[in-house]
Parts: C-alpha cells; structure tokens; sequence
C-alpha cells in the first residue's frame, strides 16, 4: 500500500468497522480463553500495527492521539484486542519518540517494522525496574536465560521485547533487547488463564540459552529506576488506559440502551455514571495531551502527572462498570452478557504501572524532590 493511501485512512473508522466483526467473536474467545488470533490477523490485513509510524519510515502516519483513538475503539468492541494492541503500540511509539530526537536505531527499527507489518510482543508483570533472568556476556552479546511472563500479544507476534540482569558484575545491571520470537531457545507456555482479559494471550515465554547479539541491545542501565522510564511511561499508559476507557465507553451505551427501557429512578445511577465516565475521559484525555504527540519532556514531573491520571482513570473507569451492572441490572450477572466481561476485564486496570498505593507513594516522593523509587 502506497505513503499516499496510508495517510488518506480514517484510523478510528477502520477501527469501528474491525471492531463490530470482532464484536461477534468477543463472547467466544473470552469462554474458550482463546486469543484474538483471527482479529490480529485483520487488522495486520489494514495495516494497523504500523499505523503509529511515520509515513516517511513506510507506516501510516497516525498521530499518537489517533492511535490512542485506534485503541479506545477497538475496546467497545472487544477489550482483549484493544490491550493487546496497546501493548505492540507503546514499544513502537516509544521508538517513534526516539526518533523524533535522531535514534538511528529506532529509525531502523522503525522502517523494519512498517515493511514487514511486524508485531511486537514485550513483557510485563515487575519485570520492569529489576528484571529478571540472567544475561551472560559471551563474544558477540549475550546468552539468555529467563521465564517472562504477561508477554500480551505473545501468540501473534513476530518480535520479543525484553529484559535481562547481566551476571557477572559488582554491579546490577540491566540489558533492553528486541529479538525475533522465533529465535532459538525460545518457547511460549500457555498458561494464561485469568479473571479478566481472557483473550490477549499474555502467555509466559521461555528463553534458554538464547543468543542475543549486541546489535540487538538498545539500552544498558543498572536496575531500578532509571530517567528512561520517563519516556516510557508517558508513551505506553495513555495508550493502555485507552483500553479501559474504550470498556467505560461500551458500559455507558449498554446502561443509557437499559434506562431507556427502566423506571424513572434509573436517572440518578445514570447520572452518576456520567459523572464518572466524563472523570475518566478527562483523566485519559490529560495523559494523552501530555504525552504531545511523542513531544512530551521526559522528566519525572511529567511521568508523575501521568500516573497521577492513571489512578484517577483506573478508579473512575471501575466506578462506570460497576454503576453500569446496577443499571441493567440482573442480566448483566448472566455469563455471555457484555458487560459481565467488562466488569472482570476492567479489574485489570489496577495492575499496570503504577498500581494505587506505588502511584502515591511515586508522586509524593517526586513533589518532595526525592528519588522517585
């Protein structure tokens, strides 16, 4: 597909008319925990795993906005899609950011993504400040010994990103790589089966004995909190709570389809449920205009307002699905109901950076000019 044609795409169009087929597959993947294997292959089909790049590097030329939009859209639809699809966003925007600032290895990483349409898997759960796992320095980069788990999007996906301790050393330190999932001594569990979110695949992985080349390396640091959270922070949380917000979205039109039909009292839960969804559009929003289209300044006030909003997002989101179940009422309990899913993928929220008690502990350490770990 031509520059030309990529950039004439409405995105969130393209993302609506995915997301009422995937709407009628939803149900399914979440009772048999599948993953959304055939909805990935769709929107690999309409180019949206590289839409977030610049269409000079070959991508579609999305703002980081009309991706977070992208993200929100898919999640009325089916909220496992629209994670996983967070997921494979922020490690491409955050390469967009890098080479928004000259990084010729973003740049390269870039281009190759957008030529082969390429998704991207990376890892999750604590593994973020410490890592986990053990890299041992050999001639030519490393050898790779690490069980990775939450990897979202694992089954889909063309390339690992992930973490390892360097052994060996006085010194903790942590190596950031990018390798072909289909690299030697690399093989998937599956054994995702959770509450909620049932459909993102967020298998473990396994490395044995896996050669990463020192090429593959984009980043050394020692372990713990380090100034390059400060652009990856504010580039993956707006596009995850994008996701939720897509949920809370969803739950508002099943509760105003609900109270339509309902006794007049039905107005007040309403209300409030619009109180609340219009706190956590507003919260979202904030996270996505500070992130400025990749052109945010990476500080630790920055990141702290971001996950500040993150908090309130989290909160206001769950209080819009609970407020929702009220209003439809009994129905919303039975099993196959959209909003019994939402209801369990929304608890989900709570666990990405920073969950509640480690935000306010974060901002408050950062307002007191403190470190902020």
């Amino acid at each position: 597909m031509s520059t030309a044609t990529l950039e004439a795409i409405d995105w969130t169009e393209t993302a609506t008319q995915l997301g009422k087929k995937f709407a009628a597959r939803a149900a399914e993947h979440d009772a048999d925990n599948a993953f959304v294997a055939q909805n990935y292959t769709e929107m690999k089909d309409a180019h949206l795993f590289s839409a977030v790049i610049p269409s000079e590097l070959g991508g579609g030329g999305a703002s980081y906005s009309e991706t977070c939009s992208i993200t929100r859209t898919l999640a009325q639809y089916c909220g496992s899609t629209a994670l996983a699809y967070a997921m494979h966003c922020h490690p491409v925007a955050l390469n967009v950011f890098k080479y928004k600032r000259g990084d010729e290895k973003a740049t390269a990483s870039l281009k190759k993504i957008a030529g082969g349409e390429l998704i991207i898997a990376g890892t999750g759960a604590n593994d973020w400040l410490n890592s986990s796992g053990s890299a041992e320095a050999v001639d030519g980069g490393f050898r790779i010994n690490a069980r990775k788990h939450f990897v979202s999007g694992s089954p889909g996906a063309q390339v690992l990103v992930t973490s390892a301790v360097v052994t060996g050393q006085q010194s903790t330190e942590v190596i950031h790589f990018a390798i072909p999932m289909a690299s030697e001594g690399i093989s998937h569990h599956d054994n995702w089966n959770t509450i909620g979110m049932r459909a993102t695949g967020s298998n473990d992985i396994s490395l044995e004995n896996v050669l990463v080349p020192d090429a593959a390396v984009v980043l050394r640091r020692p372990a713990g909190w380090h100034p390059a959270f400060n652009a990856i922070l504010p580039t993956a949380m707006p596009l995850i709570m994008s996701a939720y917000l897509g949920l809370a979205d969803a739950a508002l039109i099943q509760a105003r389809e609900a109270a339509g039909k309902m006794p007049k009292h039905l107005a007040v839960p309403l209300g409030e449920l619009i109180n609340q969804h219009t706190a956590a559009t507003l919260a979202v929003d904030d996270m996505i205009q500070r992130n400025n289209n990749h052109g945010f300044s990476p500080d630790d006030e920055n990141t702290s307002a971001i996950l500040s909003r993150k908090t309130l997002a989290t909160e206001a989101i769950k209080q819009s699905v609970e407020l929702a179940t009220e209003i439809v009422g009994g129905a919303a309990f039975f099993k196959g109901h959209p909003l019994e899913r939402i209801t369990r993928d929304v608890r989900a929220s709570h666990f990405h950076p920073l969950p509640h008690r480690r935000q306010t502990s974060f901002s408050g350490r950062v307002a007191m000019a403190q470190p902020p770990y």
